[in-house]
């Protein structure tokens, strides 16, 4: 479709979310004309959600931002049978008391992106337990389990790679599209959702959906999904040298967030300002025509722009200072990264190894002695030579911290405790 109605399909294209649309006309009419409830959902699989997750966060802030009502769906129940989609293998179960504790972690993020309430465009957050927890088996099967062809299941790429490999599908993760198509349903009949949105992986899937809410004699139900992104050098995104890139502050310090976007490599720049900033377009194009030196600046912006959504505009400044003051001034900066070490372990002395291990900055003995021998490890700004060393209460510098370094970008504080 060459032009949009909507502002919010206007909005996403022009900004690169739009993978693909179920309907374009159909969607962009009713956008136009009303307001539209929309719903992503979410696996709490872990305590936090991490940077892969932030481009449907991101399209579900938009859609609020252009009038709509957006809805952040918990998979509470489907967290108990676990999404196969693309899986090697099966999830490992988690326990009730486990998913809530982790989507209790999880909505922590959302009001960064979105505003809650009551009214008629305030976001809602929803838990699909509320339903799928008291289904009657007997009446889910007769009522829904009838839609679906097992022949036409088997043809969908999540499940037939699994297949092909010859690798074990439970008959609980093949009750899992079941369930999720019948979220749509339930939606609509709750809340009188008329679209899904997730990433490019789960297009089938959210097919599914439209295809038993017309089975059921639901209103027109519409799919859209936005692609699943890679870095320039085909990493993934959500991914670093050192795991997970996590959204929760507690998982993932802020100043080690804005330093993932600080370095963002240089054909991501421009792209990742329109998916993960709120920065106007015409400021991102001003932005994308600069270059050399300058590009490091427009990096810098990145990162304190994705992080001051995040965590806040003050907390995001603290990364961009620490940053500056740190690699700039050389100088320590107080909100860098930290561990606590006791006393008396300083005094008996700990190994340069062990203590890089511990701060995170190796994951192994083994990758903290590379590191040595290729003169990236640095103790209170000295160059280390020797894996032997070890580390002391001499060490403690006038500001009661050891300060550690892997290469020019990565510090922890060791603050004796």
């Amino acid at each position: 479709m060459s032009e949009f109605k909507s502002d919010f399909l206007r909005t996403l294209k022009e900004r690169g979310f739009i993978h693909q649309v179920s309907d374009e006309t159909g969607l962009d009419d009713l956008l136009s004309k009303e307001t539209v409830t929309a719903y992503i959902g979410f696996d709490p699989t872990a305590p936090s959600l991490h940077v892969g997750s932030l481009i449907q966060i991101m399209m579900l802030h938009w859609f609020q931002a252009t009038g709509h009502r957006a809805i952040s769906l918990m998979g509470g129940g489907t967290g108990m049978v676990g999404d196969p989609s693309f899986k090697d293998e099966a999830r490992q179960l988690m326990t009730v008391d486990t998913i809530a504790a982790n989507i209790a972690s999880i909505k922590t993020v959302f009001s960064n992106y979105l505003s809650y309430g009551e009214g008629p465009q305030d976001a809602l957050m929803i838990n699909n337990a509320d339903w799928l927890t008291s289904i009657n088996y007997l009446e889910f099967l007769r009522d829904v389990g009838r839609h679906f062809s097992v022949n036409r299941m088997l043809a969908f790429d999540s499940v037939k790679l699994r297949l092909d490999r010859e690798q074990s599908l439970s008959f609980l993760e093949f009750n899992y599209m079941i369930l999720q198509a019948y979220d749509y349903v339930e939606l609509n009949k709750r809340y009188g959702v008329r679209l899904q949105m997730g990433g490019s992986d789960q297009w089938g899937n959210i097919i599914n959906g439209i295809d038993l809410g017309h089975r059921m004699g639901t209103p027109q139900l519409y799919a859209l999904t936005s692609p699943l992104l890679t870095t320039a050098s085909g990493a993934k995104m959500g991914k670093s040298a050192n795991g997970a890139v996590w959204l929760n502050g507690d998982m993932l310090p802020t100043y080690d967030f804005w330093q993932y976007w600080r370095n963002t490599e240089d054909g991501d720049v421009i792209r990742f300002l329109k998916l993960y900033t709120t920065l106007p377009m015409d400021e991102i194009d001003r932005l994308s025509k600069l270059g050399g030196a300058e590009l490091n600046d427009v990096k810098k912006i990145l990162a304190t722009e994705v992080t001051a959504l995040l965590h806040g505009r003050t907390a995001a400044d603290q990364a961009a200072e620490t940053a500056r003051k740190t690699f700039e001034e050389g100088a320590l900066a107080e909100n860098l990264p930290s561990i606590d070490i006791p006393t008396a372990e300083l005094e008996a002395g700990i190994g340069i190894l062990a203590l890089f291990v511990r701060a995170g900055l190796a994951e192994s003995n083994g990758e903290a002695r590379r590191h040595i021998k290729g003169g990236a490890v640095k103790v209170n700004d000295k160059t280390v030579s020797d894996d032997r060393l070890v580390v002391a209460t001499a060490n403690v510098t006038g500001d009661d911290v050891v300060k550690l370094s892997l290469g020019k970008k990565k510090h922890v504080l060791v603050r004796p405790i």
